[in-house]
Parts: structure tokens; C-alpha cells; sequence
């Protein structure tokens, strides 16, 4: 009896812990790609973070974007960021987002805003004029 009650907790608080990563960040707003790159151009203390692996960045970015990895930004963000700036979240999924975001507000960040449905456009589509996301509808 007393091992089936702590296998179900067990099962329990894992299960929460899956959740977490879609619970909502208090500081954290979601904002269309385009509202983003606004954000990012019209205030000087904001920030463009990218968290995709390097692969993914080398692959496609935003120019003047900042790549620091999920794996890596508990440890050097203070080398590119500061608690004061607007941080402007670019990740490939809303689950990356959320971690960020959630690295981040423990360290003191309270502007943050992460780009809905991000996909950088491919350098064939930039010089036709459109991006991924109009695409795909994102």
C-alpha cells in the first residue's frame, strides 16, 4: 500500500514538472515576428535573443540577432545581457520560449517578449520578399 502511494506521487510530481514548461512566465508577452523586430529596432536597451543550438542559427537568423543556446544561457548571459534591456525571445518551439523566459525572469528580467511561430526566413525566400511564416501561416 505504502509503495502504490509513493509510485502515484512520484508519477504526480513528474507530471507537474512536464507541465511547468507551459506554465505562463509572469513577465513574458508573446508578440507577432513583426511587433518583435519593432521591439528590437525602436528601443536601444532591447535585445534580439536567439535560442536555437548553433546549428539551427548558422542555418538562418535574424541579423544583429544574439545566439546564446538553451544549454548555455543559465551560465553566460550575463556577457550579452543585462536585467535592464528588453529581451526579444527567438526560439524554434513555444516550449523554448517558455525556458528562456523562465532563466531569464529568475535573474531579474522583467521586459521580455518572445516571437509567436518564429522561422527565420531562407536566403531563396528573403530575395523573393516574404518569409517562412507568411508561408506557413504562422
Amino acid at each position: 500500500m505504502f509503495l502504490m502511494i509513493l509510485l502515484s506521487f512520484i508519477a504526480g510530481a513528474i507530471f507537474l514538472l512536464g507541465l511547468r514548461g507551459f506554465w505562463p512566465v509572469p513577465s513574458l508577452r508573446y508578440v507577432k515576428r513583426e511587433e518583435g523586430l519593432e521591439i528590437s529596432h525602436t528601443n536601444a536597451n532591447a535585445k534580439l535573443l536567439d535560442v536555437r543550438d548553433a546549428f539551427d542559427y548558422e542555418k538562418g537568423h535574424v541579423p544583429g540577432s544574439i545566439n546564446i543556446s538553451l544549454g548555455r544561457l543559465p551560465y553566460v548571459w550575463e556577457k550579452e545581457l543585462s536585467p535592464d534591456d528588453k529581451v526579444v525571445i527567438l526560439a524554434g518551439s513555444r516550449y523554448q520560449s517558455n525556458r528562456a523566459a523562465r532563466i531569464l525572469h529568475r535573474r531579474g528580467f522583467r521586459q521580455l517578449y518572445a516571437v509567436r511561430c518564429f522561422l527565420p526566413p531562407s536566403p531563396c525566400q528573403e530575395r523573393k520578399g516574404f518569409s517562412k511564416a507568411e508561408c506557413r501561416g504562422c
